[in-house]
């Protein structure tokens, strides 16, 4: 792809500095930058890489003033980080994903697929299954029975959607994600043998949700684990059965929620999280990373932190005097031992004095 400084300046609203006919086809980091790639600044620590830079166009700030000369032309932008991710998506090779169904699929003739989807090679889509129009499902992908997936949605490789289970509109599925593997349901009978209770429900994922690669989200016992709006999930994490994740929640790697625990919306919750079941956390927590939830939270917009988790300031207020411990222990057994030779030295006067 190549593309102008003017069209570019056009594309994000911003102003050119410099040659409008300089030519780029793709995004560089600014310490990196080579001849035909445009590169930012929107971090005043990487300024000095402005000056040095090979980069062919610069994204930078309405209110950035250079203190030395640059080679590159500018475009003045009000948004820098905005304007990079809207860059970065026209950048973006995976759109640019092959059309058409590949010959050697396992397609059932009850499917139903949109307008302009694609279907990679070595996929398997069974029965009653409905995919809307302009959706991606790359190679090696399972989708099973009655599943509805709707417009704009892509499936990267891999990725396995268990029957009755419903992707909204827009969402993207990472390599390997796992959508509606059976909840952990086992009751233990007379002999201390685990029965499996059958996990009937599905899994819905609302329109706008992304899913980072190797993330498993099991199916509810009954009714469903849901997704709302706009969830962002990153990779390798585990969702149980029955839970519900709010509009436009974010969470980091490796963090797991136990079954039937509700996640308000707007929560930020930090890698290694984890969540005891059958719990609610309110809209706007910020969890950090590593820390154990084991009761709700009700306070909307409460920070925690820690294992079991406590308020953010209570926390770092306990663990400033955790790291002292060691010294706090010695001048314990010191003040012990004045303590005793004290009673000692009582002791013997009141021997003298009797």
């Amino acid at each position: 792809m190549q593309i102008t400084a003017a069209e570019l300046s056009q594309l994000l609203e911003g102003t050119v500095e410099g040659d409008p006919n300089t030519i780029v086809t793709g995004p560089s980091k600014i310490e990196e930058g080579i001849p035909g790639t445009i590169s930012f600044l929107a971090n005043p620590k990487y300024e000095s890489y402005a000056y040095q830079t090979n980069a062919s166009i610069l994204l930078v700030g309405l209110d950035f003033k250079p203190t030395q000369p640059i080679k590159a032309t500018l475009i003045r932008v009000e948004n820098v980080y905005a304007s990079v991710a809207l860059l970065l998506e026209r950048f973006d090779p995976a759109a640019e994903a092959a059309s058409g169904v590949a010959t050697e699929t396992a397609i059932h003739p009850t499917v139903t697929l949109g307008e302009n989807t694609s279907v990679g090679i070595y996929t398997v889509i069974e029965e009653d299954t409905l995919i809307g129009a302009n959706t991606i499902v790359h190679p090696q992908v399972f989708i099973g029975k009655r599943v509805k997936i709707g417009k704009n949605v892509v499936l990267y490789p891999g990725v396995k959607i268990y029957h009755g289970c419903e992707i909204g509109d827009n969402c993207i599925l990472h390599a390997n994600v796992v959508i509606g593997s059976d909840g952990f349901g086992f009751l233990p009978d007379e002999s201390g043998k685990f029965k499996k209770i059958p996990q009937i429900g599905n899994v819905i994922l609302e329109k706008d949700v992304e899913i980072g690669a190797n993330t498993v989200i099991d199916r509810a016992t009954m009714g469903s684990t849901i997704l709302r709006a706009g969830v962002k999930l990153d990779n390798l994490i585990q969702i149980a059965h029955n839970v519900e994740v709010g509009e436009d929640t974010a969470i980091a790697a490796q963090a797991g929620i136990a079954g039937s625990t509700k996640i308000g919306k707007n929560c930020l919750i930090g890698g290694q999280a984890g969540f005891v079941g059958h719990i609610k956390v309110a809209d706007g927590s910020k969890i950090q990373a590593q820390s154990g939830v084991a009761s709700p939270i009700k306070k909307p917009g409460t920070a925690v932190y820690g294992s079991p988790a406590l308020p953010y300031a209570d926390y770092l207020k306990a663990y400033a005097v955790f790291k002292q411990l060691p010294a706090l222990n010695k001048q314990i057994r010191g003040l012990q031992k004045e303590i005793d030779r004290l009673k000692g030295t009582n002791s013997n006067n009141m021997d003298k004095t009797s």
